[in-house]
């Protein structure tokens, strides 16, 4: 059974404190995700990125264990975590969730950690552009569908050299080796396939750094070519 990590990633740019997915640390139904005690804000301040100085806040898509940390409670009401950033995901993504039949506990993460968002006028909408949007000087959107609709990658671009933040298109390395592994909660993993195909086929033997949105240790390497195929390392 290939275990998973779950990682929020702090990027300057542009002038600009850039977090790509806030984690999750809230009560919820499945016990993998339940209330979990990470002193996320205390390692982010160590890391020179104290919840007041966050300027935007980039959301792969919106599932509870990449949301979960947009919001605090404060005196019982959810208040934004980073109160001076803009909170941005494709405008696809929202779209798909506004008209998608939720059960309880999605319903409940989207009161806890995406509704007051949008209430205190913080979420921006994107359209992204099938060849990627950029956003910041040196961070691009690249769509990536199939795990959600709207989902995208993040593309980091700085002095000649790259990296690439998955999201949840590859959600462990052995998917690089074997692409046609999906994952049970991929809305259409068809599509995931071919999604995670097409990116993979483009950082095969390039010197982009893959950060894996939920890769164990190493979180960070390259795809590299193996015989006929792929591998991460």
């Amino acid at each position: 059974m290939p275990r998973l990590a779950s990682h929020s990633f702090a990027v300057s740019a542009g002038g600009l404190r850039i977090l790509v997915d806030t984690g999750n640390g809230k009560q919820r139904a499945n016990p993998a995700w339940h209330e979990l005690r990470t002193e996320y804000p205390e390692r982010l301040a160590e890391a020179g990125f104290p919840p007041d100085s966050v300027d935007l806040v980039v959301l792969t898509h919106l599932h509870t264990d990449h949301v979960g940390r947009n919001t605090r409670e404060v005196d019982g009401a959810w208040v934004p975590t980073f109160p001076a950033a803009r909170y941005l995901t494709s405008r696809v993504e929202r779209e798909f969730w506004a008209g998608h039949p939720m059960d309880e506990p999605r319903r409940q993460m989207f009161r806890d950690s995406v509704l007051p968002i949008e209430e205190h006028g913080l979420l921006d909408l994107v359209d992204v552009a099938e060849g990627g949007t950029v956003i910041a000087p040196g961070v691009r959107l690249i769509p990536t569908p199939g795990h959600t609709p709207g989902q995208v990658a993040v593309q980091l671009d700085s002095g000649g050299r790259s990296a690439l933040i998955t999201g949840d298109c590859v959600h462990h390395p052995v998917q690089v080796a074997h692409p046609e592994i999906t994952s049970c909660v991929d809305i259409d993993p068809a599509l995931a396939e071919r999604t995670r195909r097409a990116l993979l086929a483009g950082l095969a033997g390039s010197p982009t750094l893959v950060l894996g949105s939920h890769f164990p240790a190493p979180t960070v390497g390259h795809v590299l070519a193996d015989g006929a195929g792929l591998r991460f390392g």
